[in-house]
């Protein structure tokens, strides 16, 4: 964390993006002693102990973040100051690398669970859980919508075979090229005209079911004042981002590799390939969160838009 005093407000479960942390280990500058906020629960320390994470303070963190930024993200260790640095340096480079390492799995969930419309029920979408943060069922439950959030693993055959109103392919961590089981329900439920909305990892896994390459960026998109161009508006959105791997881009509005998707929106910062849309199919996915909390929250309308595809496919009054 590069704020220099971390865990002033404490932490409280009504905010929990998931069940549990997933970090393996957290680093910062200076933690806070006290926290204060009427709607805390507890302390940093108490929540990190209680989830069995590694933390470590008084480190510079500004400096840390320089050097990754510079020399690209790497594997690391928090190790304690009695072990050797060359068994710690053992350990490190014994860890797989980014490059072909399905983590999605590992932090999905084991069990399908069902998240209920808010009002009227009107569609039922299912939502393929690679890492799926908790906002993005609650804005479409908000919309009247079932949400069915499914495991990783889930054959696509499942899917197939009672096909929902709408397909979410969530946000997740890893390499999109190690995650390949759900392209063929991608595929399957686009060419049968269900919608399709991907963010994150999701908008990998489409691009990838349709043709495009993945390629992994040097230091990643991490943070949430990312600047995005809206081709299609002209407008910009500032986005929120985390992730290390993008689409592979070409000329113009083509995808490489995949005829049918046009680009639609588009890095500001290292022009990479931040959302498409295909040609034929009602399919939309975007690199970024629109679903973030507690923002920015100019990409919103994305929800809206994949409501509008369900719509215009059932026959369904706006």
């Amino acid at each position: 964390m590069t704020y220099p005093l971390i865990g002033n407000y404490g932490v409280n479960s009504e905010d929990r993006e998931s069940p549990v942390p997933q970090v393996s280990g957290f680093i910062v500058r200076e933690a806070s002693r006290l926290h204060s906020n009427w709607r805390s629960e507890g302390g940093l320390d108490a929540y990190l102990k209680q989830h069995g994470i590694t933390g470590i303070a008084d480190l510079d963190t500004r400096a840390l973040t320089r050097h990754i930024r510079s020399k690209g993200a790497m594997r690391g260790a928090i190790a304690p100051s009695g072990r050797s640095e060359q068994d710690v340096m053992a350990k490190v480079r014994a860890h797989p690398l980014m490059e072909g390492l399905d983590l999605a799995c590992g932090v999905s969930t084991e069990e399908p669970y069902t998240v209920p419309a808010v009002g009227e029920e009107r569609f039922h979408v299912i939502a393929y859980d690679f890492g799926v943060k908790a906002h993005s069922p609650r804005l479409l439950a908000e919309r009247g919508c079932r949400v069915t959030v499914i495991p990783a693993d889930t054959p696509p055959e499942e899917i197939l075979s009672d096909p929902p109103d709408g397909l979410y392919v969530s946000n997740g961590p890893g390499d999109p090229a190690a995650v390949e089981k759900a392209g063929a329900a991608i595929l399957g439920l686009a060419k049968a005209d269900v919608p399709v909305f991907g963010i994150c990892l999701g908008h990998q896994l489409i691009c990838r079911a349709f043709g495009a390459s993945t390629f992994k960026l040097p230091f990643g998109h991490h943070g949430g004042n990312h600047p995005v161009k809206n081709l299609d508006t002209q407008t910009v959105e500032i986005t929120s981002q985390n992730h290390g791997f993008a689409v592979r881009g070409g000329e113009g509005d083509e995808i490489p590799g995949a005829p049918g998707l046009r680009l639609t929106h588009l890095n500001l910062y290292d022009l990479t390939v931040e959302g498409v849309e295909h040609r034929e199919y009602p399919v939309l996915a975007v690199q970024y969160h629109p679903e973030a909390a507690p923002g920015p929250h100019d990409s919103r309308y994305l929800f809206d838009r994949f409501l509008r595809l369900m719509e215009d496919r059932r026959g369904v009054p706006a």
